[in-house]
């Protein structure tokens, strides 16, 4: 991540055109029938599910529990009532996630949570994800096991930023045949300048220096792009992308020490 890629594109009001607030809204809306719903929370479930399953585990769940209760959680804020006081206004979508998973928690706690999964339908593979390769950008030990359950949904819910600007970047790189480029470059996209070696690249993609210096540059700045994008899906105003890109590389070098 690079703190530095909010400043992309600034002021483009096309890429805030679809946005997690109107993903989560438009399952709220009571015309938008059960299918869209059930899509919208499948969309939420695949993006958010780590950064939840995190904070519910560091809260001192099982593992088994805290798989339970995050399918609950997100059964949960697609509930008609929920949704009716999800106003983008209220703040960044990040932070609206975080308070309520606290008070879903408060509401385990005190015996109050009343299961709605219904009918026993999982809106989470747990096999199949849990099996997921690692991402690049593994979280410490130490951070783990020391971090408090609001500091590890931050960095998991960075980290799961990083993954799907990533994703993207990987998918653009294979629709136009780069894929050997992109495993080659990817690694070094937020390094310095003095941290790249531009030679070992170049003997090991058979291109001159020059090349590879001009194919990392092209895709520092379409990752960069890409990531104020994926930010700018989660905050209601333009104007906070920016703040919420630093907030998340601190969070995320937080997550490495």
């Amino acid at each position: 991540m690079n703190s530095g890629a909010g400043k992309e594109g600034a002021g483009d009001p096309r890429t805030f055109a679809t946005t997690r607030w109107s993903l989560i809204l438009s399952a709220a809306n009571s015309e938008s029938g059960e299918q869209k719903a059930r899509t919208a929370l499948d969309e939420l479930c695949r993006t958010y599910w780590r950064p939840v399953f995190s904070f519910v585990c560091r809260s001192g769940y099982s593992m088994e529990d805290a798989q339970d209760l995050t399918q609950d959680f997100f059964v949960k804020i697609l509930e008609r009532n929920w949704l009716q006081h999800a106003d983008p206004n209220r703040g960044r979508f990040r932070s609206l996630l975080l308070k309520s998973l606290e008070n879903f928690l408060v509401n385990v706690a005190e015996g109050t949570h009343t299961r709605k999964r219904g009918g026993g339908v999982e809106f989470v593979s747990w096999d199949d994800w849990m099996a997921e390769a690692r991402s690049q950008l593994s979280i410490s030990a130490q951070a783990l096991e020391s971090l408090p359950p609001e500091r590890l949904f931050d960095v998991r819910w960075a980290t799961t930023v990083v993954e799907k600007v990533l994703q993207r970047l990987r998918e653009e790189c294979e629709g136009k045949d780069r894929l050997r480029l992109f495993y080659a470059l990817s690694r070094h996209l937020t390094e310095e300048r003095d941290q790249v070696s531009y030679a070992n690249l170049s003997a090991a993609l058979g291109v001159a220096e020059t090349a590879v210096k001009k194919q990392l540059h092209i895709m520092r700045q379409r990752y960069r792009r890409l990531l104020r994008d994926e930010v700018a899906h989660t905050v209601e105003n333009p104007a906070e992308v920016e703040d919420e890109i630093r907030y998340l590389c601190a969070a995320l070098a937080a997550g490495t020490e």
